[in-house]
């Protein structure tokens, strides 16, 4: 893992040592970010600290850092581990406490932890070898706060492993309305008509910084017609075509759902030119 920083210090992965007692071990009392960065370049790194310093204030947690500390963390991050491309994960519990309380203890001092990891380049979507993502629909049974992004990510782990136990890369879920929320760790695009919708925000569903980055550089293409709202579960499944976007993931298609292809059962024509403007702006925001 290289060179790692905690608690104001950057130092070898195998020297990082965070005590048993933490809350973010005992409670999962923390929230992280993933930020990408490409030759050395960050995507979207102020929404994604801004979405960081939102999830502080929905767990009532204080920390005394500005976007610029964090920045100073990234790139150092990036200078030290000498990845072409890499993705920098951050997390903040709320530290360590004496005793396991469920209630917030007082004047404990948050841990901080940060490190890089590899991650592949990317490619527009009809270069690529693979024929897109198959994917899985389940009834959301995860809490009722997907908008705050915590390190508490069961839910999303078993639904996740639920898609990888039927053979699939990724689960869409859905509400007890029939209600498209998002993927286990993706937001969710449709298209039907050359009409691009996806799930409008609410505590329902992560603010994701792709999604953000695609509608804001759509809306000022201004040559499609975009719509947040309702997804109807009928809808994904009877969409011409159907988008995954994540930092990871950046905008994928997806070609068969529950086992049944999208559309012809190929990547669709939107989507590709939909991800050649996303690569091409991605580094705007």
């Amino acid at each position: 893992m290289g060179i790692v920083y905690l608690n104001g210090e950057f130092i070898p992965a195998e020297n990082a040592k965070i005590s048993p007692m933490d809350r973010g071990f005992l409670f999962g009392d923390g929230v992280y970010e993933v930020i990408p960065s490409y030759q050395g370049k960050l995507v979207g790194f102020g929404p994604h600290i801004a979405r960081l310093q939102n999830s502080l204030r929905e767990i009532a947690l204080s920390l005394p850092m500005a976007e610029r500390d964090w920045r100073d963390i990234a790139t150092t991050l990036l200078s030290q581990n000498k990845y072409e491309n890499a993705g920098i994960y951050i997390h903040v519990s709320r530290g360590e406490d004496v005793k396991r309380f469920h209630g917030f203890p007082k004047n404990t001092k948050p841990t901080v932890f940060a490190y890089a990891f590899e991650i592949p380049p990317q490619q527009p979507i009809d270069q690529c070898s693979g024929k897109g993502l198959a994917i899985t629909t389940a009834e959301d049974l995860r809490w009722k706060r997907c908008n705050i992004k915590s390190t508490s990510l069961l839910g999303h782990v078993l639904h996740f492993q639920s898609s990888q136990d039927e053979g699939a890369n990724e689960v869409v879920l859905y509400n007890g309305k029939n209600e498209v929320t998002e993927a286990a760790a993706c937001n969710v695009f449709i298209v039907k008509n050359d009409v691009i919708s996806t799930p409008e925000l609410n505590n329902q569903l992560l603010p994701g910084i792709t999604r953000q980055i695609l509608l804001d550089m759509l809306n000022k293409e201004g040559i499609f017609e975009i719509q947040e709202r309702v997804v109807l579960l009928d809808e994904l499944l009877d969409a011409d075509e159907v988008w995954l976007t994540s930092s990871s993931k950046g905008v994928a298609p997806v070609t068969s759902i529950d086992g049944n292809p999208v559309g012809k059962g190929v990547p669709g024509d939107l989507a590709k030119v939909v991800q050649r403007l996303y690569l091409a702006h991605q580094f705007d925001y």
